[in-house]
């Protein structure tokens, strides 16, 4: 289990042995991960990665998981070359480091693969998932991006826009209960502020007993009380995503 005092426990699924069913792309000025599903289809979903970056095999693992599923999945690199955060960094240096990768700033990169993916993949309905770094870049997209569907933000850092809250789309909130990077009182905040501003579609649900990066948690910690929420919080992500693409 991760050292729950780190700033950012994800390296929780840091050693997932798992190699990966799609190819690494080219897509504009930065590579990306894209795996399709084996019928033909016009939907797309954009992964945007932990600090751990587009390589980890956990978010890899997903995407897999999404083509399975009937999607064209794509995990672009949003640190563009930048090195990926490593579990033996020193923590001390995190924020520091975090501030070199601003997951308000994924515009020019969404730009590209939204291209990559109507004009190479054929797809039209197009949506997104992230994971903590990632799950605040959706909720960024989620306020601007107007070439989106849908977006489910899996333990997104609540603090980065904290006081922005008017989605333009459909949005689903994914938290652990002991999450102790997010905790509840952050979440219950954006609930109330989603029932003051959010014109559209939204849910906010936390998961019993579960701790920060659950849902792409590595298999030796699948503990039996834990294994229901992993793959209930599996399912809500891709009955979502059906919903609304």
């Amino acid at each position: 289990m991760a050292n729950e005092s780190r700033p950012c426990p994800c390296d929780i699924g840091d050693r997932f042995d798992y190699g990966g069913r799609g190819q690494e792309v080219q897509v504009g000025h930065i590579k990306a991960y894209v795996c399709k599903p084996s019928a033909s289809t016009d939907k797309a979903v954009i992964v945007i990665h932990d600090i751990f970056g587009w390589q980890l095999p956990n978010t890899r693992y997903i995407a897999d998981m999404l083509a399975t599923n009937g999607y064209i999945a794509i995990c672009p690199d949003f640190f563009v070359g930048q090195e990926a955060w490593k579990p033996s960094n020193d923590w001390a240096s995190f924020n520091d480091w975090v501030k070199t990768r601003d997951a308000g700033k994924t515009d020019k990169e969404v730009d590209v693969v939204l291209k990559y993916l109507k004009d190479q993949c054929g797809a039209k309905e197009i949506g997104v998932i992230g994971f903590c770094w990632g799950g605040a870049a959706v909720q960024h997209l989620m306020l601007k991006n107007p070439h989106l569907k849908t977006g489910v933000s899996l333990y997104g850092v609540i603090s980065h826009f904290e006081d922005k809250h008017s989605l333009l789309h459909p949005t689903f909130f994914i938290f652990g209960e002991k999450d102790n990077i997010i905790p509840l009182e952050q979440v219950t905040l954006l609930e109330q502020k989603l029932k003051q501003n959010c014109k559209v579609d939204y849910e906010v649900k936390i998961y019993p007993g579960q701790t920060h990066g659950f849902v792409h948690r590595k298999r030796e910690d699948i503990n039996p009380q834990d294994k229901p929420y992993i793959e209930e919080g599996r399912k809500d992500m891709i009955n979502w995503l059906n919903k609304y693409l």
